[in-house]
Formats: structure tokens, sequence, C-alpha cells
């Protein structure tokens, strides 16, 4: 994993599968899949830390390389 994602790029890139802004708090975007009924909460940083980047897209149910490609 070379590159480095920043928040608005995994915004980005939920928005384009279904997930939409709930709400933001602070620094942290609430996002949320009405259709799959999951929600995941993105930190709007510069650049994402591999471990919190990891667990978004665990929990999104996506790969690094289909989040690329979404990019």
């Amino acid at each position: 994993m070379s590159k480095t994602f920043s928040g608005k790029e995994v915004t980005k890139a939920l928005r384009r599968i279904g997930y939409y802004v709930d709400h933001q708090r602070g620094s942290h975007i609430f996002m949320h899949n009405i259709s799959e009924n999951k929600s995941v909460i993105v930190p709007n940083h510069k650049e994402l830390k591999k471990g919190t980047l990891n667990n978004i897209l665990k929990k999104v149910g996506i790969s690094i390389e289909q989040l690329k490609e979404l990019i």
C-alpha cells in the first residue's frame, strides 16, 4: 500500500458506491448506506493512517484495489 489516501478521497469513493454523508462532527464524517444498513465514520484528514483505512474498507466490504478504481 504505497499510496496514501485522504479523507476527502475516501468520502468521494464511498459516495460512488451508495453511501451518503449523514452528518459531520468536527473532522469526522458520518456516512450511511440505506440499502445495506451500514454506517462508517471517515476522518476528514489529509492522510489517513493505514489501520484506519483498513478498518473503513473492511467495514464497507471493498479492497484497496477497488478503492483505487473508485478514486
